[in-house]
């Protein structure tokens, strides 16, 4: 699934070929997303400049002229891309924006999870509504977290993926984020320290940094904007190898699930 990285890959890679053009028709191909595509899609974005394009967790917003906004989400295999609108539909191009630049934005999803909704009031929108912090924010910091994890039972690893905690910080980045901390997945985030929410809060910008400059993590779905597979995967040290010798100690690495979602980790360093 795109993680935040992917999708601020996918935000910066659209947003110079867009921002500030004029949409000149949509073509829907199939409505039948996650939620279905607004049947007046159309009819309400024809016509109107894309004004701002912004990312809010794993959402990307796009604001039109009219002070309508598109609500974007990649869901589990999606992805844009920017192309000729001459160039041949593919079998699951759903969606596109055609524009006044002789450019077409489409959303390419096989598995169609992903959603394209439109909103008077993105922010106030039930699927943003209740998000938490971006994790490159400011005040995403040790404080904060320290007080929300206070009398939590919860593994920190869960803990640290809800949404309403903080946005973004997915699967993979949580891994490798717990894995240079020297945190146990497992551990309940109420039992640690401020200093251990300093340390982590730091990993967490960093990993997030660093795969944010290399374009993402490549998985099987996920390409950038420019057909271009991101490389963040090549620095993973933990995700995806379970049964591996850490890259500390050479301990096997620990794999199961957790929350329904793979886990993996080192029994020695993480603590």
């Amino acid at each position: 699934m795109p993680e935040l990285p992917e999708v601020e890959t996918t935000k910066r890679g659209i947003e110079p070929h867009i921002l500030g053009k004029t949409i000149r028709s949509v073509v829907v191909h199939n409505a039948s997303l996650r939620w279905p595509i607004p049947e007046d899609l159309a009819s309400l974005a024809s016509g109107q400049k894309i004004t701002s394009i912004s990312r809010r967790g794993k959402y990307i917003l796009m604001g039109l002229a009219s002070g309508d906004w598109l609500i974007w989400h990649l869901g589990m295999s999606g992805s844009m891309r920017i192309t000729d609108p001459k160039e041949a539909i593919k079998a699951h191009d759903h969606v596109e924006l055609i524009f006044n630049n002789r450019l077409a934005l489409r959303f390419y999803d096989p598995r169609r999870f992903g959603s394209l909704l439109h909103s008077r009031a993105p922010y106030q929108h039930k699927l943003l509504a209740n998000l938490g912090p971006e994790p490159l924010e400011a005040h995403f910091n040790a404080d904060y977290l320290y007080k929300r994890s206070r009398k939590r039972s919860a593994a920190i690893k869960t803990f640290i993926m809800d949404s309403k905690v903080v946005v973004g910080v997915g699967n993979i980045y949580a891994n490798e984020a717990l894995f240079n901390s020297h945190i146990h997945p497992l551990k309940a985030a109420g039992k640690l320290s401020k200093a251990k929410y300093e340390v982590f809060v730091g990993e967490i910008k960093q990993v997030l940094a660093r795969a944010i400059e290399q374009g993402g993590t490549t998985l099987k779905d996920f390409v950038g904007s420019d057909g271009q597979p991101g490389y963040f995967v090549q620095q993973l040290n933990v995700y995806g190898r379970g049964g591996q010798p850490c890259v500390r100690c050479n301990k096997p690495l620990t794999e199961k699930r957790l929350g329904q979602r793979t886990t993996v980790y080192c029994t020695q360093c993480q603590k």
